[in-house]
């Protein structure tokens, strides 16, 4: 009961995930990506060992059509997964298993796949996919976000008694340092979606804060200034 879109980004290279689900703490589930190699996510009934051996593999060389057929051939359960591998050049390959629970199933796109699965029927998917086509002006993290959002407001999930609600959502995109360039989840809220986007939009006046406190400490201005700062500036836009 997740809907997901995985990318790379054509522009800088950077590879990232955006995600909604039912379930809690989904963020955690968000480790197939690494910069310079790819990503994969392995979601329904989930298999976190998928995304540790997809990225061994796409680190050794592999296509990802060769990643996703290890994968099928290495768990007994395949047919439970929901699984999209992506390479460092944007290839994209995924599998919607015939044992997921519908509505389920994926489509592919120039350097990316949208997939989900316990959805209120395939337009969840395509708006996820045109949304993300849609923002291709937008910085990477904008347009992963506006990929989910497109997917909750088209129906998101839906199970036998109706729909069901976003309660953890994730977005995070690594690119060229050992680290990810944005972490951010949302693990248990009654719209999780709308409590993603209200921290990304907290947290990005930061970002070069962040950043700079780091690399000059020394000079760096003590962040509750900073915060007032920021809260200064926002008044004053709003006057």
């Amino acid at each position: 009961m997740t809907f997901t879109l995985l990318a790379r980004c054509p522009k800088s290279g950077q590879i990232g995930i955006g995600i909604a689900t039912y379930s809690i703490c989904v963020g955690l589930y968000c480790n197939g990506l690494r910069g310079n190699v790819g990503a994969t996510m392995s979601q329904a009934f989930v298999n976190q060992g998928n995304n540790a051996l997809a990225l061994r593999l796409l680190e050794q060389g592999l296509a990802p059509a060769r990643v996703l057929d290890e994968l099928i051939a290495n768990d007994p359960d395949s047919a439970y997964r929901q699984i999209a591998v992506i390479d460092r050049r944007g290839e994209a390959v995924a599998v919607s298993g015939a044992k997921t629970r519908g509505w389920s199933g994926h489509r592919i796109g120039a350097g990316y796949v949208a997939m989900g699965n316990v959805l209120a029927g395939p337009k969840v998917v395509e708006a996820m996919a045109e949304a993300y086509e849609a923002a291709a002006d937008l910085a990477f993290e904008r347009r992963l976000l506006a990929a989910i959002e497109a997917g909750r407001d088209a129906g998101g999930q839906a199970g036998n008694e109706g729909p069901l609600a976003e309660r953890s959502a994730a977005v995070v995109v690594c690119g060229h340092h050992d680290h990810a360039e944005l972490d951010l989840r949302v693990d248990l809220h009654d719209k999780a979606v709308d409590a993603l986007r209200s921290a990304f939009e907290e947290y990005e006046p930061y970002r070069d804060y962040y950043r700079e406190r780091g690399r000059n400490p020394r000079q760096a201005i003590p962040q509750y200034q900073f915060a007032e700062n920021l809260r200064r500036r926002r008044r004053e836009a709003a006057q």
